[in-house]
């Protein structure tokens, strides 16, 4: 395949299965057989799932543990900008040559079997890190746990269950005691599993498929406990107290995040420079990230700029949250969203908050939610709405309104995306 991009070849990956999602691991199985299992052969796993939280608790694990001077590799999705996002090699994103020539061997290993387009790039992800020496792999989940095609670590040095709420139930089940299950499925005997803070139903569940399985638990508020106290961060198990700066990531909700990361630490055995580094040098754009450059700062010159990709009713309530910490300010959201995702529960918690919300299509999204269909679900949210043909012009009319607004884009991944490659 001499002068495909990586682009290309990912482009035929994505007709190999009618179904963006079918969730399944016996196709992954079969692939990974072809391949020789490179599964068996990672350094160690620290396997992380949940429904908020997952990518900002794997940015400061891996923080903590190359301040160590640890070489680490982490596999995360969905992407930003660009595919090679999603696989950090020993530190570094994979780059264009190696991920043209590591697809076009996993293409070629699979043929025209049919298998879906995250299937085949995880198993891709997964020989990358079988054949480049490292000291961890972190792996993030991409939608549930128990069918997900990274859940094929036997014995992984430690799992991770973020904050799980509602979001996917068409794939993962309408109670939050049965998307809980498909977390808990990444559960392995004898490897401890870090709890992040969950509703009691979802609790119980975790609880019991740990004693199943014979996994560790170690939950927050029981075996460990993190919280701000005179503008620290405080966490403390059973090991003992760490007085540590606030996360470097914005919102109050880092802070669970941050317990999580630090507990992971914890029982690596890792020291003081992993502690303080975990929450202070990780790096996880689109949550609550301030834009500095590009043209949407330049139409709003004198505004605050902040891109967030959560995109469901716990993330709008944390959004909402954080916003409400901040100095006064007139606030704006400028929101896209997929037609997947429950509107109104997302914008909700927002009401109150903010003066006005626009409404914009997700660029070269064929899920997008038409701007009318999310402004009238904004107004049954109890928010003011319109909407614009783009962010740009989302931008420039509250900036000629409000110079020294707020603007808070948010609603979904994919439309921060879109927002971090127009502004480079």
């Amino acid at each position: 395949m001499t002068g495909l991009t990586s682009d290309h070849i990912l482009q035929r990956m994505m007709a190999l299965h009618p179904k963006i999602i079918d969730l399944t691991l016996d196709r992954v199985w079969r692939l990974l057989e072809r391949l020789d299992h490179p599964e068996r052969h990672l350094p160690p796993v620290i396997h992380i799932a949940g429904t908020n939280g997952k990518g900002s608790t794997q940015a400061m694990i891996r923080a903590g543990l190359e301040a160590e001077g640890k070489r680490v590799h982490a596999y995360t999705s969905p992407h930003l900008a660009r595919f090679h996002e999603r696989i950090r090699l020993a530190g570094e994103l994979i780059s264009e040559a190696a991920l043209t020539e590591l697809l076009d061997e996993v293409h070629a290993a699979n043929g025209s079997d049919p298998i879906t387009y995250f299937e085949i790039t995880t198993c891709a992800a997964i020989l990358a890190f079988a054949r480049t020496p490292a000291d961890y792999t972190l792996l993030e989940v991409g939608l549930g746990g128990r069918l997900d095609a990274t859940n094929v670590i036997d014995a992984p040095r430690a799992t991770v269950i973020t904050p799980v709420a509602l979001d996917h139930q068409q794939y993962l089940g309408e109670t939050l005691e049965e998307i809980a299950g498909e977390k808990a499925g990444i559960l392995k005997r004898g490897a401890p599993c870090i709890v992040g803070p969950q509703e009691d139903a979802g609790l119980e569940v975790i609880e019991r498929r740990a004693e199943r399985v014979g996994a560790p638990l170690f939950a927050r508020g029981q075996h460990w406990h993190a919280f701000e106290e005179r503008g620290r961060l405080v966490y403390q198990d059973e090991t003992g107290l760490l007085d540590l700066p606030l996360p470097n990531l914005p919102g109050a909700y880092q802070i669970d995040n941050a317990g999580a990361a630090l507990a992971v630490l914890r029982q690596l055995g890792c020291g003081e420079a992993a502690f303080e580094a975990a929450v202070t040098r990780a790096d996880w754009p689109a949550r609550m990230q301030r834009l500095s450059h590009g043209p949407l700062v330049e139409a709003a010159p004198n505004a605050q700029l902040w891109l967030d990709g959560g995109h469901n009713p716990a993330a709008g309530r944390a959004l909402a949250a954080h916003l409400a910490t901040l100095p006064p300010r007139p606030t704006y959201l400028v929101c896209g969203m997929l037609n997947t995702k429950d509107i109104v529960g997302y914008l909700r918690p927002f009401a109150g908050h903010v003066a006005h919300l626009t409404a914009v299509p997700v660029p070269d999204e064929a899920a997008t939610l038409s701007p009318e269909d999310t402004a009238t679900a904004a107004r049954a949210a109890g928010l003011p709405a319109s909407t614009a043909s783009s962010a740009l012009d989302a931008v420039e009319a509250i900036a000629t309104e409000a110079p020294q607004a707020r603007i808070l884009l948010c609603g979904s991944l994919y439309l921060a995306g879109a927002i971090l490659r127009e502004n480079g």
